[in-house]
């Protein structure tokens, strides 16, 4: 395969699929593999209907060994095809996700976070012998332990009412017209919901990256990069799951691409630095004015002509004389130190390098 088929699905095996790829090519892989689930009859319910589980072919492995070897194969060839700044995500559940673990550390990826999917709707265990199993595990590894992943930390804070992300996501199962089917009957067993992928892809990566699925299903993977703007490469080996997905795809729609809207990296820090003493010799900040901390007027530090702070007998950096006055606690200076302007209001210095970089024609887009 001489160039990426982008935004296309492939039919055929994972790992002669993505042996195909150029090396290096692929921004973020999400895996779905088969969990190995080990079902040896039917599942019923206490009324003896049939519970529509996972005991397709492609989910049957003759032992623990031959799932190993099957799970090496692949993350091996993810590993290839991985940019070195690249991610992996792969979900599991008790069945698999910790043989899975264990093969994917030993081939040097390095886990960055666990995230428990938990079910709002789970399936209950009609036995009566076992706890329900309401929950799913995604592990989230970087290619290698000095690998520079994607992480939109900023971006995700809504979905937590404004505080950092958590690692449980609490998540419907597939349901409703999101579940794909045919002639009323569900097409694809283990179906994940389009929320679990859009918090996947737009925690860890950027529009027109591109993203990997190599067990694409119906193609959930590539309907939520496609409305995210992301591009996307599915693999998938059942036919009747290659024709839904195709299916699905040509059915989904999405808003035209508006950098201001879909980009959602953190603007500030990827602007260009400037230091505090750029505001001094540009005269928004004069030698000998003071800086008032967290507006405590009873904190207060002159400005000295090279840019540094003189805190009663401390002198440093806006950051250095922060930490000071904080025992010993890194702060950025930036968000922390106000000076007076001409009516007399105490605003953030952080104003003053926002406007050092207008004129310069540094604003980050």
């Amino acid at each position: 395969m001489s160039s990426l088929p982008v935004n296309t699905v492939i039919l055929g095996d994972a790992v002669q699929e993505m042996n195909q790829l150029p090396a290096k090519s692929v921004d973020l892989i999400f895996a779905d593999p088969p969990y190995n689930l080990q079902l040896k009859e039917e599942l019923r319910r206490p009324d003896l209907s049939k519970v529509d589980a996972v005991n397709d072919e492609w989910d049957q492995f003759d032992n623990f060994t031959a799932y190993d070897r099957f799970t090496f194969e692949w993350l091996t060839a993810s590993r290839r095809v991985l940019k070195d700044d690249g991610a992996l995500w792969v979900i599991g559940s008790y069945h698999n996700i910790y043989r899975v673990g264990k093969i994917l550390q030993d081939l040097g990826f390095w886990i960055l976070n666990e995230i428990v999917w938990i079910k709002i709707n789970p399936m209950p265990n009609f036995r009566g012998v076992r706890f329900t199993n309401a929950h799913e595990t995604l592990i989230w590894a970087k290619k290698s332990e000095n690998s520079k992943y994607t992480i939109n930390y900023h971006a995700m804070k809504p979905f937590n009412e404004g505080k950092q992300m958590r690692s449980d996501w609490t998540l419907h199962i597939c349901k409703g017209k999101e579940r794909v089917r045919f002639n009323g009957e569900k097409v694809h067993s283990a179906q994940k919901p389009e929320a679990l992928l859009y918090r996947v892809l737009l925690s860890s990566t950027h529009p027109g990256e591109l993203v990997l699925d190599p067990f694409f299903g119906t193609g959930t993977t590539g309907v939520v990069a496609k409305r995210l703007h992301r591009n996307w490469i599915g693999i998938e080996q059942e036919p009747q799951y290659v024709q839904a997905a195709r299916e699905r795809l040509g059915e989904t729609q999405n808003e035209p691409y508006d950098r201001d809207i879909f980009d959602l990296r953190d603007k500030k820090r990827l602007a260009p630095r400037v230091p505090f003493p750029r505001l001094v010799e540009n005269n928004l900040i004069q030698p000998g004015q003071m800086l008032y901390f967290q507006k405590d007027t009873n904190r207060a530090a002159a400005v000295r002509p090279n840019g540094t702070l003189q805190y009663q007998d401390f002198v440093g950096s806006i950051h250095q004389t922060a930490k000071h006055i904080q025992n010993g606690r890194s702060t950025n200076g930036w968000q922390h130190w106000y000076y007076q302007d001409e009516k007399g209001e105490l605003q953030e210095i952080d104003r003053l390098r926002e406007q050092i970089r207008k004129e310069m024609g540094w604003e980050t887009r």
